[in-house]
């Protein structure tokens, strides 16, 4: 289908008034959305986001949120998200929905983006990197209660991904891969209670924190993000994984997977003791940090990777949760290794 139909549908919507001249595809082709830059007969450009993926009143409800947050967070962090379009003091988000297209839109100013990370950090950049998602972190916990609130939570997502391998259990493999599946699900869901999760703080967290996501100053200061596919509001922690992967030795590539290696490694300790000395963390979320990734494997790769990755990304990711990811998360994930390096109780 030819998205850009509804684009300008979706635009007509916004402001008929404004006529479209171009509309480019500037998608980043990891993903099933699409990204579009809109030009204007007056040369006036903007960004649209399409969504087919996941629900339509979660995306809605993230994007109000993050709206919010936009709007309430302070110095040095007041224009570090990107703007979404408002009409009638709102969010403006067009849903589409013909025949078997389902898909919704939402408009955004464009972002400035400054200097991007180098593919591989070295001690500094790492302890930079440390101390701004530290100082982020702070900034959003202190803004948390004046949010709207979520619907979403973990709990949530694999409860859906429990229903579906119950309903559907051939759209996961073999009886023996469902069964697996079933068992880590499970897993999660029993671990929780053995962490002082109560205590955890619940703030908007972005999850998918790949170097092509934001942009810093040349002070390495964090200065434009962009791209909420996975925002939720949640735990910390579950941003830390893709930080191991910024930091980690190998770097950002091209071809990604999701190992839990990253995590263990010296870099990322260095990463989290800077963190920890601008917001500090629990032993307790230290052992948590097993169960995001679990969760992340879970939800992002297995319960949604076919509907949110392309199809090529989606089989590779989820043969290699099977094989790789999830056989991992017990036996590779020391917990108590980083809880002696930041030396907490």
């Amino acid at each position: 289908m030819d998205f850009s139909i509804i684009i300008k549908k979706a635009w007509e919507g916004y402001d008929a008034s404004k006529t479209i001249k171009s509309v480019e595809d500037i998608s980043a082709m990891v993903s099933t959305n699409h990204v579009y830059r809109i030009t204007f007969d007056d040369e006036d450009i903007i960004i649209a986001k399409l969504s087919l993926f996941g629900k339509f009143e979660h995306f809605k409800e993230d994007h109000r949120i993050i709206h919010s947050l936009s709007n309430n967070l302070l110095y040095p962090f007041e224009n570090l998200l990107a703007k979404s379009l408002l009409k009638n003091n709102r969010v403006y988000i067009y849903h589409y929905k013909y025949g078997k297209t389902d898909a919704w839109v939402v408009f955004y100013n464009p972002t400035r983006i400054l200097d991007r990370l180098p593919k591989r950090l070295d001690d500094n950049l790492i302890k930079k990197l440390g101390q701004q998602l530290g100082k982020f972190h702070k900034a959003c916990s202190r803004v948390k209660n004046v949010l709207p609130k979520s619907s979403k939570t973990l709990r949530t997502d694999i409860y859906s991904l429990q229903q579906q391998l119950e309903k559907n259990e051939r759209n996961f493999g073999s009886a023996m891969q469902v069964d697996f599946l079933k068992y880590h699900c499970d897993l999660f869901l029993r671990n929780r209670s053995k962490y002082n999760m109560s205590s955890f703080d619940i703030i908007p967290v972005f999850i998918d924190w790949n170097i092509g996501n934001f942009s810093v100053t040349p002070n390495y200061e964090l200065y434009s993000r962009w791209d909420y596919d996975w925002f939720r509001m949640s735990y910390r922690v579950l941003d830390f994984y893709f930080f191991s992967r910024v930091v980690s030795d190998v770097g950002d590539r091209t071809v990604f997977s999701y190992v839990i290696g990253p995590m263990m490694e010296d870099r990322f300790i260095t990463f989290l003791k800077e963190y920890h000395k601008v917001y500090p963390l629990t032993a307790d979320e230290i052992r948590f940090m097993k169960e995001a990734y679990r969760f992340f494997i879970l939800n992002y790769v297995i319960k949604d990777g076919k509907h949110f990755f392309n199809d090529q990304y989606a089989k590779k990711l989820q043969a290699e949760a099977f094989d790789v990811y999830l056989p991992s998360v017990d036996r590779d994930f020391d917990a108590e290794k980083i809880i002696e390096a930041l030396k907490l109780n």
